[in-house]
């Protein structure tokens, strides 16, 4: 191809949707045109959301057929049925990480690097931020450019990048939150924020404990969650990752379950030991789970607010560690705060800290449970509590592993 397409809104939308599954569901790919029109106009993954009819899905279609980016083919099984492919990735030359890319930049425009290592998670498995950078230079250093860097604008951590196939609104209209970039907490690496974690926690541990031990009594939601997990365990092994005081762990362990809390900070673990001596504590890393000594598997796991630490991409590995170990018809629960910002910390409990709290987006996180294989999923997301001091929003998911 001697020049770039140029693509308008409709045309990116259209050819981005078919990149996208062609990739995530290939069992219906090709799409016919009411799939198409389906994937152009879903809510999620998309920006902006659009409404497309069928009428103007189809004429689009056959327009980018006659500029040789797109193929129309009968289904090849069942009724006579036309479907849509797309060539772009044909056309341009793509390799899998540059077609992966350019899909996200498509139906959803300016992006930074974290975001795009996140969002194409489903699409090509990029080991860091590094990777997908040096992607994008790649791509903006061809002969033709596929991409851009933008300069970066008020609110914003990081610099976006834009793709060339078209007109993209590069400035966010007044109304939108700046861009956040959640995979900035291990931007100087995981082990250093790990060990940022860490240290953070001891520092604090005491008055940690002293001020949440209790605050469950003011917590009837919580209380109500808990004792639903109560209820399927049945007093079998359950777990609590990131236990910190191990208020929670011992709230189980009361009612009746076979409970232990694990947690990365030894101080932490020092103060649950010595609040809670009946209930059994250790040190680890949820991200290496192992299941229980007392059986083939967890019944269930529960990450409360153990995950806020960890940036987006991280999310995907640290969920499926801990459904991993789950016994068959065991239950995760997530306890998170929602929201799109990076919360830092240099001072807490009148200790220094080095510490970034992550709020989550809820669609994103139920999306990592399920892509974990769990079932009969379901998420709760509840106001911040003004009267306790919360300013976030907080995030319930629960999920089961299937029997089979």
């Amino acid at each position: 191809m001697t020049d770039l397409p140029v693509l308008d809104p409709v045309d990116q939308r259209i050819l981005g949707s078919l990149l996208e599954k062609q990739t995530t569901v290939p069992a219906s790919y090709p799409l016919t045109a009411n799939a198409l029109r389906t994937a152009c106009n879903q809510t999620s993954s998309r920006e902006p959301v659009l409404d497309l009819d069928e009428q103007t899905v189809e004429r689009t279609a056959r327009s980018l057929k006659d500029r040789g980016l797109l193929r129309i083919v009968w289904s090849d099984t069942g009724r006579r049925t036309l479907k849509y492919h797309q060539v772009l990735d044909e056309q341009l030359g793509l390799e899998a990480d540059e077609r992966a890319l350019l899909t996200v930049l498509l139906l959803r425009g300016p992006q930074a690097p974290g975001e795009l290592r996140t969002r194409t998670d489903r699409l090509h498995p990029f080991t860091d931020r590094g990777e997908v950078e040096a992607c994008l230079r790649r791509m903006a250093e061809r002969e033709q450019p596929l991409v851009r860097e933008l300069e970066r604008q008020a609110g914003q951590h990081d610099r976006r990048w834009v793709h060339l196939l078209g007109p993209v609104p590069e400035q966010p209209v007044a109304t939108a939150e700046p861009a956040v970039d959640r995979d900035s907490v291990i931007a100087g690496g995981a082990d250093r924020r790990d060990a940022s974690v860490r240290a953070s926690y001891d520092a604090v541990a005491e008055a940690y404990a002293d001020h949440l031990v209790d605050e469950l009594d003011d917590l009837p939601f919580e209380r109500w969650l808990l004792d639903r997990v109560l209820d399927q365990v049945a007093g079998g092994p359950v777990v609590e990752v990131g236990s910190g005081p191990g208020h929670v762990t011992a709230y189980l362990a009361a009612s009746g379950a076979e409970a232990t809390g694990l947690d990365l900070s030894p101080e932490m673990v020092a103060e649950a030991r010595r609040r809670f001596p009946d209930v059994t504590y250790a040190v680890g890393d949820l991200r290496r789970l192992a299941r229980p000594a007392t059986g083939p598997g967890w019944k269930a796991v529960l990450g409360w607010y153990s995950l806020i630490h960890l940036a987006a991409s991280e999310l995907p590995d640290a969920v499926a560690a801990l459904a991993r170990p789950l016994a068959l018809d065991g239950w995760l629960v997530l306890a998170l705060h929602a929201g799109a910002e990076v919360r830092h910390l240099d001072d807490w409990f009148e200790q220094e800290v080095d510490l970034d709290v992550v709020l989550h987006d809820p669609a994103f996180v139920v999306g990592v449970v399920e892509s974990a294989g769990l079932v009969d999923v379901e998420w709760y997301l509840r106001g911040p509590l003004t009267g306790r001091g919360e300013t976030t929003q907080r995030l319930y998911v629960l999920g089961r592993k299937p029997a089979s």
